[in-house]
C-alpha cells in the first residue's frame, strides 16, 4: 500500500511538473496575430553578421533586414538576445518569439523543430590569406603550410578533415583558448600568422576593416543557414518568403549589402591638408582651442581626435553613418541640439564632439587620474560608454582594478569572445574589442607627436 502511495504521488509530481512547464509556454501566433499586437518579436544572437551596439547605436546585416520587415509589416520590433543557439531556438519552440533573424545551420534535427524560410544563406568556410603574387590557390598547395585556428572550433575540425583528405602535410597551429576568428584575420592582416580559415561572410566583413586579405579559396563544402519560424507560423512563412524574394531586387537590400560588405571601415588619407604655417595642425585649429575648453582638455587633444576620426575631412560619412570631422552618430548629433543641415559644418561639429566628451567625462567619476580618465573617455567615443561598463564590470569580477586602463583593455579586448560577452555582468553583447585599443593608442601618440610642435 505505501508503495502504492509513493508511486501515485511520483506520478502526481511528474504531472503537475508537466502543467506547469505547459502553462508557462505562450501560445504559438501567426501572421494576423501579429499584426494584432503590433510587435514583432524577434530573437537573434550577438555577433558582427547578427545584432551590436556601436557607439550607442543598434546594428547588424540581420538587424537591419528586421527592421525592415518591421517596417513593411508596419508593426514595432521587440528584440531578444539569446546566450546561444540551443536558447535560440528554444525561445522559438516555446512560442516566446515569432521569428529568430539568425544564420540557424539547416541540419536535418533543426528541419525537424522549426520552418526555415527563404532568409537564406549558402556559405563555406575559406583560407583566409594576404593578397600576394605568391598566395595559395589550390587546396593540395597548402601541404607544408603553417595554418593557425582556433582549439575546438569548426575551424580546427574542417582543418584535420581536410589534412586527412589531401593527404596529411598540413602544419596545424593552435591559437589562444579566447582568441576569435576576428583575432587571427586580423594577425593575418599584419603579418603575425601566414594563414586561417574563416566562414566566407565572417572574411567578407573583416576584409572592410583590412583591404590586403584575400578569401578567394574554398576549404569547405558549401553549407545551408536560414532565419527560421514556428511550424505553427504557415502565414508569417509565406509572408517573409515573399518578402524575402520582393527585397533582394531592392535599392535597400543592396544598400544594407553594401553598408556590411563593401564599405571600408577606415578612412584613407584623402581629404588631410598639411598646413604649412608653424604651428598649425589644420585650418580648425581655432575652433579645437574654443571647444577644448568645454571637456578641460588640451586642444592638441581634441585636434588628434579630429585627425584619426576623419583626417581632418569635414565632409566624410562613415560606413555606420557618423557625420563629418568628429564622426558623431546623428542620433547623437541631434540630442547634442544639431540639425541634419549642420552635421557636417565644422564648427558645431566640433562644439557637438566636445559636449559629448565632455559626457562621457562624467560617466567615470571614480577614475581621479586624469590621463587615465582620457584613455576611458576616448575608448567610450569609439565603441559607445556600455562597452567600457562591461569591460570594466569583467575586470573587477577577474580581480583587476577598473580604474586602470592596462587593466581594463585585456577584457574590452575579450569582448568579442561569447565567452566573456555573454557573461552575466555584461550587458552590452558583442564588440570588436581591439578596435577601441588600438583607437586609444593612435590618438594618444598623435597627440604625443602634436605636443611637441604644435602650440
Amino acid at each position: 500500500m505505501n508503495r502504492f502511495i509513493y508511486i501515485l504521488l511520483v506520478v502526481l509530481s511528474i504531472l503537475m511538473l508537466s502543467c506547469s512547464h505547459t502553462s508557462r509556454r505562450n501560445k504559438p501566433r501567426d501572421l494576423s496575430e501579429i499584426i494584432d499586437s503590433d510587435t514583432l518579436v524577434v530573437a537573434t544572437l550577438y555577433g558582427p553578421l547578427s545584432y551590436f551596439n556601436y557607439k550607442e547605436s543598434e546594428m547588424g546585416y540581420e538587424y537591419e533586414f528586421v527592421k525592415l520587415l518591421c517596417k513593411e509589416l508596419k508593426v514595432g520590433l521587440k528584440l531578444h538576445v539569446a546566450p546561444n543557439l540551443t536558447a535560440l531556438l528554444e525561445m522559438l519552440e516555446d512560442y516566446q518569439v515569432d521569428l529568430v533573424a539568425y544564420r540557424v545551420p539547416y541540419t536535418e534535427e533543426n528541419k525537424e523543430k522549426v520552418e526555415f524560410t527563404k532568409r537564406e544563406y549558402i556559405t563555406n568556410q575559406v583560407l583566409v590569406q594576404c593578397k600576394s603574387d605568391t598566395m595559395v590557390t589550390d587546396v593540395l598547395h597548402l601541404t607544408g603550410k603553417q595554418i593557425t585556428v582556433v582549439p575546438n572550433s569548426i575551424y580546427s575540425k574542417r582543418i584535420h578533415f581536410l589534412n586527412d583528405e589531401i593527404g596529411g602535410g598540413i602544419d596545424i597551429i593552435y591559437s589562444s583558448d579566447t582568441s576569435k576568428v576576428e583575432d587571427l584575420i586580423a594577425d593575418v592582416a599584419h603579418h603575425r600568422i601566414s594563414y586561417t580559415f574563416a566562414e566566407k561572410d565572417i572574411a567578407r566583413l573583416n576584409k572592410t576593416y583590412f583591404g590586403n586579405i584575400n578569401h578567394n579559396l574554398d576549404v569547405s563544402f558549401p553549407q545551408r543557414a536560414a532565419w527560421c519560424v514556428s511550424k505553427n507560423s504557415p502565414e508569417l512563412l509565406s509572408y517573409i518568403n515573399e518578402w524575402v524574394e520582393n527585397t533582394s531586387k531592392s535599392s535597400k537590400y543592396t544598400a544594407i549589402y553594401s553598408k556590411y560588405f563593401e564599405k571600408s571601415k577606415y578612412f584613407e588619407s584623402e581629404g588631410f591638408k598639411k598646413i604649412p604655417s608653424y604651428n598649425r595642425i589644420s585650418s580648425y585649429d581655432d575652433y579645437f582651442k574654443t571647444y577644448s575648453k568645454i571637456v578641460g582638455w588640451d586642444w592638441r587633444l581634441l585636434a588628434a581626435v579630429a585627425y584619426k576620426e576623419s583626417k581632418f575631412n569635414p565632409n566624410v560619412t562613415s560606413w555606420a553613418g557618423a557625420c563629418g570631422l568628429m564622426q558623431i552618430m546623428p542620433k547623437t548629433a541631434i540630442s547634442l541640439g544639431l540639425t541634419e543641415e549642420e552635421f557636417y559644418d565644422p564648427e558645431k561639429n566640433i562644439r557637438a564632439a566636445a559636449q559629448y566628451l565632455n559626457k562621457m567625462k562624467t560617466l567615470f567619476p571614480n577614475i581621479t587620474d586624469e590621463r587615465e580618465k582620457v584613455k576611458f573617455v576616448l575608448a567610450s567615443y569609439n565603441a559607445g560608454p556600455g562597452h567600457i561598463f562591461d569591460a570594466r564590470a569583467l575586470t573587477v569580477k577577474h580581480g583587476k582594478n577598473p580604474d586602470v586602463w592596462d587593466d581594463v583593455k585585456d577584457f574590452l579586448r575579450l569582448k568579442s569572445n561569447p565567452e566573456y560577452y555573454n557573461d552575466e555582468v555584461c550587458k552590452y553583447g558583442y564588440c570588436r574589442g581591439n578596435e577601441p585599443i588600438y583607437y586609444v593608442d593612435v590618438i594618444t601618440a598623435k597627440y604625443g607627436e602634436y605636443i611637441l610642435w604644435a602650440k
